[in-house]
Formats: structure tokens, sequence, C-alpha cells
């Protein structure tokens, strides 16, 4: 039935402006704003809606995740623009707050809502 269907995700912030600048300017990723919602453009073509939402309480999970080539690069230039990773208990990370135990590496940060997002690359084979 949905099969076809070029579906999309979404989220909610608590201030649509802070949005617009962290996801256009600090991410560099295309926003664009139509009727009080942003679309986010990510690579792939895939589209992310950003929509506003009062008393916004943000997920306890990873919202979105970036993947990379080369995390610690990515990271610096993360820390370069102002953004703070994020470090939780039981998941021992570098000191660039890069996680590398288990899966993919994985760094943490959140935009100006709280959502939490990631960068994150592939274990070498």
């Amino acid at each position: 039935m949905l099969g076809a269907s070029e579906a999309f995700s979404g989220f909610a912030v608590d201030d649509i402006e802070a949005a617009q600048g962290f996801y256009g300017q600090t991410l560099g990723l295309r926003v664009t704003e139509a009727n009080g919602l942003l679309t986010l453009e990510l690579g792939g073509g895939t589209r992310v809606l950003v929509y506003p939402k009062e008393k916004h309480a943000p997920a306890s999970f990873t919202v979105l995740n970036f993947p990379v080539d080369d995390i610690e690069a990515a990271v610096d230039e993360l820390v370069s623009k102002g953004v703070r990773m994020e470090r939780y208990p039981g998941m021992p990370a570098d000191e660039r707050g890069i996680m590398r135990e288990g899966g993919p590496y994985i760094a943490w940060f959140t935009d100006p809502a709280g959502n939490v997002l990631s960068v994150l690359q592939d274990r070498p084979a």
C-alpha cells in the first residue's frame, strides 16, 4: 500500500528560528521554510520535516544520524562551530566524545531544542 510513497520523517523543536540557524548555518544543510515549518534537505534527496511544538520535550533517543567518512574531522569541525559533544553514562567516549566500542564509531550532540543527533563512521574492516 505505502511501498511507493516518498515517506519522510519529522521531529519537533521549540524555536523554529534557532533550528533554522543551527541546521542551515552550523550544520550546513539546505533548509527551506514554508508556513512556519522547516524542511531539511539531506544527501541522497532525503527530506526531514522540522515543526514547532509548544511545551516541546526532546526525545530521549537519537532523531537524526549523519554518516561521515572521517568522524574525527567531523567532530572537530562541529566543535569549532560551538557544538558540544554529549557523553552518556555507560558509553565510554574518548577525549573528543567519540565512542568506539560496539558498532560504528559515533559521537552525539544536540540541536538548540535538545534533540539528539549524531555523526557516525563505519568501523574500519
